[in-house]
């Protein structure tokens, strides 16, 4: 077909030599026509992608995104191993969708450096003018996650605020994304210590997931808000949060996260004094842990029955149990926190048992933990730990030290 038998009356055979050349980008009716003309579809013309190549990589990337939504990480990395190797042309919707898929599960795997990689090629494609400011959004909420498994806190919010401030201005709205970037922006400020940030965060979180009436996102918000409210001494409000998030995810049949509730009410029966029933349900967290198939939560909810034993001077299963933990969380740089707490709970144990230079070596390495996790109020508890194990050794120098770093870290003003 002639230059000018494709344009026919329309377009002129100079008009569609810039065409081919690149120079001139036809409006939407004008590719609407020449994809008529020439027999194909409109996406073939603006992209290079037959409708038949876009259904199959669009199906592959859909694949790999419902793996991750059934928590089969590894999977998905296969479905999108398989895709690269097939090297197609991807339009920039599904390429920007694939690199999600690649980076959320190599960060729910513990790999958040390669997920940060992955994500760095999705922020270039997404500055691109086809994407809109909620896409650009959702890049940095992505981000933001992958920063706060690595403890730069003060970077995750910066990139959540940035995300929130994106979607303030575009003219498109996802009240779901917005809800989970609140969420992941209160759980900053709570490792910040800010509590009425993070409190603020997860009404404004409840508030658009009422509106919506998404039972998941609901549930999220109420599991945030048990924990806010558990951190500062609320202990009755929080266990009825904790109720109501539990209840919610049974709804929406989540084992995962009605075994992280089962941890949550596991501490707070405890702290309400009542450490059988505690024990109860963080060994059927365990369970569930185990049944799903993750190891972190299943290290958290052994971490906390460790913590109940130590308490309940049961020290030398405390121990045991602190160990399981840490075997379980072995490489797992995305949970310093849990790391930190069962090195802290695995010191004590040992101080209890006289066993002080094993307890040394385990509260150093809760210390390095808790500093690189950049917590104040955990370092207060491992100082404080180490500070009791100077006590023992006689040592009331470096003990009276020790507490008053921590009593200062802990403290809102200074002189």
């Amino acid at each position: 077909m002639t230059q000018s038998k494709l344009g026919l009356d329309r377009f002129s055979k100079e008009y569609v030599s810039q065409i081919e050349r690149g120079r001139v980008r036809p409006n939407e009716a004008a590719l609407e026509w020449l994809a008529d003309r020439l027999e194909v579809s409109r996406r073939f013309l603006e992209s290079g992608v037959s409708a038949p190549e876009h259904e199959r990589v669009a199906s592959m990337v859909s694949r790999a995104e419902a793996a991750i939504a059934a928590r089969e990480f590894d999977e998905a990395l296969a479905v999108i191993d398989r895709l690269a190797a097939d090297d197609p042309v991807l339009e920039p919707d599904v390429e920007l969708r694939a690199l999600l898929a690649d980076a959320t599960a190599r960060a729910e795997l513990g790999r958040v450096e390669e997920a940060l990689a992955v994500l760095n090629e999705a922020r270039d494609l997404a500055d691109e003018s086809s994407f809109s400011d909620v896409d650009r959004a959702n890049v940095l909420f992505h981000v933001g996650r992958c920063r706060y498994r690595l403890s730069s806190v003060p970077t995750a919010v910066a990139l959540f605020t940035e995300a929130l401030e994106l979607m303030r201005h575009s003219g498109a709205i996802d009240d779901r994304l917005r809800c989970r970037i609140l969420r992941w922006r209160s759980r900053c400020y709570r490792r910040q210590g800010d509590w009425e940030a993070a409190r603020g965060d997860v009404e404004a979180a409840l508030e658009l997931s009422e509106r919506l009436g998404d039972g998941e996102a609901l549930a999220h918000g109420y599991f945030q808000a048990s924990i806010i409210a558990e951190r500062r001494g609320h202990w009755v409000l929080a266990r009825s949060y904790a109720e109501q998030a539990k209840a919610l995810y049974q709804e929406q049949k989540d084992r995962l996260n009605v075994g992280r509730l089962l941890n949550n009410l596991g501490g707070l029966t405890f702290l309400l004094g009542d450490p059988e029933r505690a024990s109860e349900y963080l060994k059927e967290a365990f369970a569930v842990a185990l049944e799903v198939g993750s190891n972190p939560d299943a290290a958290q909810a052994v971490s906390s029955l460790a913590q109940v034993n130590l308490r309940t001077g049961r020290v030398e299963l405390a121990e045991e149990q602190a160990r399981q933990a840490l075997s379980l969380l072995d490489g797992r740089v995305d949970f310093l926190d849990e790391q930190g707490n069962a090195q802290l709970v695995l010191g004590r144990a040992l101080l209890e048992q006289g066993k002080l230079a094993e307890s040394e070596e385990a509260l150093a390495a809760a210390d390095a933990s808790f500093e690189q996790l950049g917590s104040g109020s955990h370092r207060a508890a491992a100082w404080t730990a180490q500070a009791d194990l100077s006590v023992r050794r006689g040592d009331k120098d470096a003990a009276l030290s020790l507490y008053r770093r921590a009593a200062e870290t802990l403290q809102d003003f200074r002189f």
